[in-house]
């Protein structure tokens, strides 16, 4: 897509490049996300490396947001704009979806139909583009071969992959059950990038037996790896899922408050400023969600770290230094709640 001009301020106010500032400058218009559940599955539930999914996952396959996958592909699109229009006033005519494959893995599965349920919804006017929920070992040549074949047929459309890696700690990898190494996440970036195929990482901070370095090391690797954009997911434990089974046991504990405050605000000062942040915390589905309770107050913790990264002059990429592996923040004082 060709980037509209840039305003004077081209983070908008936050002290982070957003995805919201991204939509704004390339589209010249916010851009809403319609989550998608197309009836895929993933090797950790199909039998091929497992059958309940990582620690954290819930039977939705991190698409509990996500409409029915009864319907078809526009179907969805269309009930998410209705539910979206009654929320927010959705200028008419421009196209402000982004269609969210995010239920399972979406490039797991007969390429062909895979595809297709991808161009569907490229080719509604009112999709802007597609974001593809995957995991780094299920990228398959004829997978990529035809999105590179859906970009030559939508040029003014995007194209994004999302790729589930939690973690660069092999360790933590194994614990939750993630099923790949570090170094299949490595190939699969190069890949991509070879490609020209933007991919986006996604990141769960709070990770047990995780501390703050093990952390920004992470984020050190996701600089080295360059994607577009990283999502920074707080880890929720929610009902039904192994996780849940170890919190109930007092195996673990979620991060609270203030201490998930400081460790994302050491993030975003320690991340690369060309990467485009498009989460900070995540959803928990209130029906769903044991902890952290404070989640569920999500304005309110936002407003708490800007604040917090205004009174510590704290800016995304601030401490960011490409010949330093993982530089680390000190502890400090929290504004007041």
């Amino acid at each position: 897509m060709q980037s509209r001009a840039i305003s004077a301020d081209p983070w908008h106010g936050k002290p982070y490049y957003s995805l919201d500032a991204w939509c704004k400058n390339t589209c010249g218009h916010k851009l809403y996300k319609a989550a998608l559940d197309i009836g895929c599955t993933c090797p950790n539930r199909d039998g091929s490396l497992g059958r309940d999914g990582c620690v954290f996952c819930s039977a939705g396959g991190s698409g509990d947001f996500a409409a029915s996958r009864l319907l078809s592909v526009p179907e969805q699109l269309n009930q998410a704009r209705q539910l979206l229009s009654s929320k927010w006033k959705i200028p008419a005519g421009l196209p402000c979806l982004i269609a969210y494959f995010q239920a399972y893995t979406n490039t797991y599965g007969d390429p062909v139909r895979l595809l297709s349920q991808y161009r569907q919804a490229l080719a509604l006017p009112e999709t802007a583009g597609i974001s593809i929920a995957t995991r780094p070992d299920c990228l398959s040549e004829p997978i990529l071969d035809g999105l590179e074949r859906l970009r030559e047929e939508f040029p003014d459309k995007f194209i994004w992959l999302e790729l589930g890696l939690q973690t660069i700690h092999d360790r933590t990898g194994e614990l939750i059950g993630r099923g790949y190494p570090s170094s299949v996440f490595e190939d699969s970036a190069l890949r991509l990038h070879k490609r020209s195929l933007p991919f986006i990482v996604h990141l769960i901070l709070g990770l047990p037996g995780e501390d703050r370095s093990d952390v920004l090391e992470t984020i050190a690797a996701v600089n080295a790896a360059a994607p577009f954009g990283v999502k920074l997911q707080l880890l929720h434990i929610l009902k039904g899922t192994t996780l849940a089974g170890w919190y109930e046991r007092g195996l673990i504990s979620p991060l609270e408050e203030d201490a998930y405050i400081r460790l994302v605000a050491d993030c975003i000062a320690s991340l690369s400023p060309d990467i485009c942040i498009h989460r900070l915390t995540g959803d928990g589905p209130r029906s769903l969600l044991l902890a952290p309770l404070w989640s569920l107050r999500k304005r309110e913790v936002f407003n708490r770290l800007h604040a917090y990264m205004k009174q510590q002059n704290l800016r995304h990429g601030g401490n960011y230094d490409p010949g330093t592996a993982h530089p680390l923040q000190a502890d400090r004082p929290l504004p007041a709640q």
